[in-house]
């Protein structure tokens, strides 16, 4: 990701919906050094923000609805909720809550792109997002996993005006050219079972380490780390109750 604080248009936030909220503090605490405060109001919900020193990073809740299985979502900002959502309508995607207001902090929606990834939307008030991000512990990138390659390449920039790398492998997602995120098409090694979903990313100062402790902890590796390019080095990780999410830190010619 190549800027350190969210942007119009780019990711701003993520957010962990986990039936064991304790465990998963628990875990991610450990694994990324994260502080946790949880908001006291009961029309919160139990809604639990990670920070990093006092930079607020992710956040981790209940699930919202019976049977929502353990997921991390990611939040895009907008200038206007309302307005993106009627653009992604346009382009073919399904609104899926909201749009509505969180207390004085911001107004937000989810919503689903014409091949079932689901993602938020936020606009700031109060809370302007992640007060960090591409820092080790930190929302560090985010890569679109989906079935439909060419339909995503054209929802997304009609709906955020995201500027688009090409790569007959793997697309990157820009804002004026600043590389946030990606795009994997799903093939035959994906069973069919596994929807189109947003995956993030969270820097780390080493993924091989992260991906042992993330085991040791509780957690599975689903892709050992791996380097991409000389720069960077992956994984791809499950927390202990079923969420999965990515590492990235540097590689040996970093």
């Amino acid at each position: 990701m190549k800027f350190s604080r969210p942007v119009d248009g780019g990711p701003c936030w993520v957010e962990l919906s986990t039936p064991d909220v304790a465990g998963a503090e628990a875990f991610y605490s450990a694994l990324f050094g994260w502080r946790t405060e949880t908001d006291p109001r009961p029309e919160a919900g139990g809604y639990t923000v990670a920070h990093l020193g006092d930079a607020p990073v992710a956040a981790l809740t209940p699930p919202y609805q019976p049977g929502q299985p353990p997921a991390w979502t990611v939040s895009f900002l907008t200038r206007d909720t309302d307005a993106t959502v009627a653009a992604a309508a346009r382009a073919g995607g399904s609104l899926l809550a909201g749009p509505l207001d969180v207390f004085d902090q911001g107004r937000f929606a989810v919503l689903a792109d014409p091949c079932g990834a689901v993602f938020s939307l936020w606009q700031a008030r109060a809370f302007g997002g992640a007060r960090l991000l591409n820092e080790p512990g930190a929302l560090g990138w985010v890569e679109l996993t989906t079935r439909d390659r060419a339909g995503a390449l054209d929802f997304y920039p009609a709906v955020f005006g995201w500027t688009v790398t090409p790569s007959g492998h793997y697309p990157q997602w820009g804002i004026d050219g600043q590389d946030f995120g990606g795009l994997m098409a799903m093939d035959d090694k994906y069973p069919p079972e596994v929807p189109s979903h947003w995956l993030p990313y969270f820097a780390v100062r080493d993924a091989d380490r992260a991906a042992a402790d993330a085991s040791a902890a509780g957690g599975r590796t689903l892709m050992p780390p791996t380097p991409v390019g000389d720069r960077r080095r992956i994984a791809v990780l499950r927390d202990p109750q079923g969420a999965t999410f990515g590492v990235h830190g540097p590689g040996d010619g970093a």
